[in-house]
């Protein structure tokens, strides 16, 4: 068997940001992913917020910055939503992936793409995953919400979901890219939001509901058609799935394996944010890792839980949330100072004092791709 000090299950944001790190400290890193391309088949919507970036440098070619937000109440009316010095960024998501498995190999690490994870045996001394002829001093599952590693080993797994779906169409100039564009609407996405976003080459349009509620698509598309103009004709592609929304999870280690990201339940259950909170613990997991390995010290996942975000405050909101108002009760809000308040607090000031990470749809939602009727942008990052 080859022997890897670090073998980490999943090419996305988590797993490639803990891959690089690690590698870079001088541990030997293997990447199993089970796509052939970490591009492909993307499972996020990319919109990362500034934190996020600070967490990582990304080639500005990848990224289209949007400076505010226009929050959109049912009855039509909206706020404009801003603040100095903040903004987010709309990403080639699937360009970004591949760079960053770039930048790990170069580190480093080797990504062994189609390879799915299916079993493993902690030894005690190593976790031997036998399918692939492979061993390592610890295994980390960064393999998303519905985490197989997770299943594996009996670790504690996400129960509490958001049920999100995107679509993306062709840039079309009648929404304003100033704004990424939220609407509140608890008749086609009780619990959450729905979004318009000018993107990289693409104009992405999703959103999501809570209690196992399928959002209405077809309905916000109409919707959105009316409102604001756009023709959103053919889809070039469309994805649907899960989103954690049950706030870190409590058993995520046993013996020489530990889950990260998406698997840990590392999400904001009131926005479903993830990337920032991805980067920051993917690279301080690969760190805490080389500390035990090199230097005898606490097994990473209990001093990485000890950095990990509770959300309490965020998770009984999310709560509140689930209850889904009545739409009259949005359209009645909007106007008022309590209201604006809060919405700037959400989207911008509470996270620049360092709370969760994103604000809603800016997210790294878990959507596995389900249909692409185009190709979306070149295969060919920087």
């Amino acid at each position: 068997m080859r022997d890897y000090d670090l073998v980490i299950v999943g090419a996305s944001f988590a797993g490639l940001a803990c891959a690089r790190t690690a590698a870079m400290r001088g541990l030997r890193v293997a990447v199993l992913e089970r796509k052939d391309d970490p591009g492909e088949g993307v499972r996020t919507t990319g919109i990362l917020v500034k934190e996020a970036i600070e967490e990582t440098d990304i080639p500005v070619g990848l990224t289209r910055m949007i400076r505010d937000v226009r929050l959109h109440a049912p009855g039509g009316r909206s706020v404009d939503l801003s603040s100095p010095g903040y903004f987010f960024l709309a990403t080639d998501t699937p360009a970004l992936l591949r760079w960053m498995a770039r930048e790990a190999i170069r580190a480093g690490a080797q990504v062994l793409t189609g390879r799915s994870f299916r079993s493993a045996l902690d030894t005690g001394s190593f976790v031997e995953i036998a399918e692939h002829g492979i061993k390592a001093r610890l295994l980390v599952g960064a393999d998303g919400a519905g985490s197989q590693v997770a299943r594996q080993f009996a670790l504690a797994r996400n129960r509490a979901f958001l049920c999100g779906i995107e679509l993306e169409f062709p840039p079309d100039p009648a929404l304003d890219e100033r704004f990424l564009h939220c609407f509140l609407t608890s008749r086609l996405a009780p619990g959450y939001i729905g979004w318009a976003v000018p993107g990289v080459g693409i104009m992405q349009v999703g959103l999501a509901a809570s209690g196992g509620v399928r959002p209405d698509i077809t309905g916000f598309v109409e919707m959105l058609r009316t409102r604001l103009g756009l023709r959103l004709e053919k889809p070039l592609a469309r994805r649907s799935g899960l989103i954690p929304a049950g706030a870190t999870l409590k058993r995520t280690h046993m013996g020489r394996v530990m889950l990260i990201g998406d698997a840990a339940g590392h999400v904001s259950p009131l926005t479903g944010g993830g990337i920032v909170q991805t980067l920051r613990l993917g690279r301080r997991c690969a760190q805490l890792a080389a500390d035990w390995i090199f230097a005898g010290g606490d097994h990473p996942a209990v001093a990485l839980g000890e950095e990990t975000p509770r959300f309490r405050g965020k998770l009984m909101l999310r709560r509140l949330l689930d209850l889904a108002p009545p739409d009259w009760v949005y359209d009645a809000a909007i106007g008022t100072w309590a209201f604006r308040s809060l919405a700037q607090a959400t989207y911008f000031h509470a996270r620049r004092q360092g709370a969760d990470g994103a604000p809603p749809m800016a997210a790294q939602t878990q959507m596995p791709r389900v249909e692409r009727t185009e190709q979306r942008r070149s295969s060919n990052g920087p």
